[in-house]
């Protein structure tokens, strides 16, 4: 085996790779939060990525995403 195919370990240092390593999560799950409507009982629910997927005042497992409230024009790209 000559030096050229020898197993060369990373660098843990990210200055020394002249980049900085991207975070993939934030460790306390403050990250981003949804809205949604139960659909058994209709109370609003917000949950984050970690949370299980259930209503928190039925424990229905039936949850709809909520609308955007911006208003969207299908039709905008048609006209040039």
């Amino acid at each position: 085996m000559t030096s050229r195919e020898q197993y060369v370990v990373p660098a843990t240092n990210s200055e020394t790779a002249g980049f900085s390593a991207p975070k993939a999560f934030e460790s306390s799950g403050e990250g981003a939060q949804m809205n949604y409507l139960c659909a058994d009982c209709g109370i609003k629910n917000t949950l984050r990525r970690t949370d299980p997927i259930r209503c928190k005042e039925c424990g229905g497992r039936v949850l709809y995403k909520q609308r955007t409230k911006r208003q969207v024009n299908p039709f905008q790209r048609i006209r040039s």
